[in-house]
């Protein structure tokens, strides 16, 4: 027998809920706001919210000292290319985990879990060593690899968590009917884990794309992504607020736009599904 729920309860809840999400997206609403103000509209005390001089004179300026669609494609070769790397490498690696465990598949888990536990700059030396050896400085590739390795930890996990919920008389019986393994990989589990794959897929993508860390440490000028975009507003002069938030603004705004597109696709198939 389903639980009733009270009038009263879904007034809290929802006004819990709004009140979570308002503190949430505030930072992301000042900083836009932020950017459409002047320099000193942007450090006036009190706040000002609505009651100012609405300007695009910041974007004109960011727009103008940076080139910032090399910035945005240097974000998604780097994102979206360390992403796929990853699932290309997780998915065969958390496979042989969930349906081919070993009695060290948990140590080995546990492991890769422990090492996002240690400081990027703990790694950064011997890193830099071997990009200065290879000649990967400022390099794409190279950032990729990097990125993919730092975030392969989480991938795998979650393939691996995915992976144990499909039952394995499926892939026995592929196997009876003569399935090779890469057909199994590509036919069999990965049609029924796309799912998975996909959410794994969004949220590594939007990790690589927020990295700041090594952006700023490995690259200068030709692999510089977003990242760098934004961190080159900080100066010795002083924080410039509205050009800093404007840019912000810009470097975000994809991911915004990703976030708004997914969200649709998936109230889409919701609402597929529920018809179906």
């Amino acid at each position: 027998m389903a639980r009733t729920v009270t009038t009263q309860r879904k007034i809290l809840t929802t006004a819990a809920a709004w009140t979570i999400c308002l503190i949430i997206f505030f930072p992301i609403y000042w900083t836009i706001l932020t950017s459409f103000k002047t320099e000193a509209q942007a450090i006036n005390d009190p706040p000002l919210f609505f009651a100012f001089d609405w300007t695009l004179e910041n974007y004109a300026i960011v727009q103008e000292r940076s080139d910032y669609m090399k910035f945005l494609r240097n974000s998604v070769i780097i994102a979206g290319g360390s992403t796929i790397l990853g699932i290309l490498i997780a998915i065969p690696a958390a496979w042989s985990m969930a349906f081919v465990p070993s009695r060290r598949t948990k140590d080995i888990l546990l492991w890769m879990l422990s090492t996002k536990m240690l400081p990027a700059v703990g790694v950064l030396y011997p890193i830099s060593l071997i990009f200065v050896r290879f000649d990967l400085l400022d390099t794409r590739g190279g950032l990729m690899v990097v990125i993919m390795l730092i975030n392969l930890p989480i991938i795998v996990w979650m393939l691996y968590t995915y992976f144990k919920e499909i039952p394995g008389e499926i892939l026995e019986a592929s196997r009876m009917d003569g399935a090779t393994l890469k057909e199994e990989l590509l036919y069999v589990l990965t049609p029924m884990a796309i799912p998975g794959i996909a959410s794994t897929l969004l949220l590594n993508f939007i990790l690589a794309w927020n990295e700041a860390f090594w952006t700023l440490n490995l690259t200068a000028a030709n692999a510089a992504p977003l990242t760098a975009f934004i961190a080159s507003y900080s100066s010795p002069e002083g924080l410039f607020f509205a050009k800093l938030s404007a840019a912000s603004t810009m470097a975000i705004a994809p991911i915004l736009i990703l976030g708004w597109f997914s969200q649709k696709q998936l109230v889409r198939g919701l609402t597929f599904g529920a018809v179906k």
